[in-house]
């Protein structure tokens, strides 16, 4: 039982070796709360839905995020933002769901059209979302067990 991932059954050794060695780190990322309830049922519905494996994804809370962190400074330390990023631009908030529903398949792929609402409106919705999240979804006390394809992208 691991508090720092939706879904943190894989193995710690293998963890700190892909978040140390910077080549591993995929183009494609989602940084999340780790104890968010949201954030776990997003990573659950992302994992399901992305049938080309499309996604890595790590907590902010997490060794990977420090690594990022270190090539991209704008990447937020406060755990109501979700990251995305891709080839190297980091999107946060809306955008990064905007952004990353790109590939998706249909009909996930059409939330890419929620970009054409103004980005402080969205953002404005984001943050509201973010305000209630662990009151109305609650925090992530014990994870389901990923299968070997999952593991292999969730990073520490």
């Amino acid at each position: 039982m691991m508090s720092n991932s939706p879904i943190a059954a894989h193995r710690k050794a293998d963890n700190a070796t892909a978040a140390t060695n910077t080549t591993t780190i995929p183009e494609r990322i989602f940084l999340y709360d780790g104890e968010c309830g949201l954030c776990d049922r997003t990573v659950n519905f992302l994992l399901r839905v992305d049938r080309h494996a499309a996604f890595a994804f790590a907590p902010l809370q997490g060794e990977t995020a420090e690594v990022l962190r270190q090539r991209h400074p704008d990447i937020p330390r406060n755990l109501d933002t979700v990251v995305y990023i891709e080839n190297g631009v980091v999107y946060t908030r809306s955008r990064a769901f905007t952004q990353s529903a790109r590939h998706l398949p249909r009909p996930w792929s059409f939330g890419r059209w929620l970009g054409v609402i103004p980005r402080p409106v969205a953002d404005l919705v984001y943050r509201l979302v973010a305000r209630i999240r662990y009151r109305v979804f609650g925090r992530v006390d014990a994870c389901r067990m990923p299968s070997r394809a999952e593991r292999a992208r969730l990073l520490p």
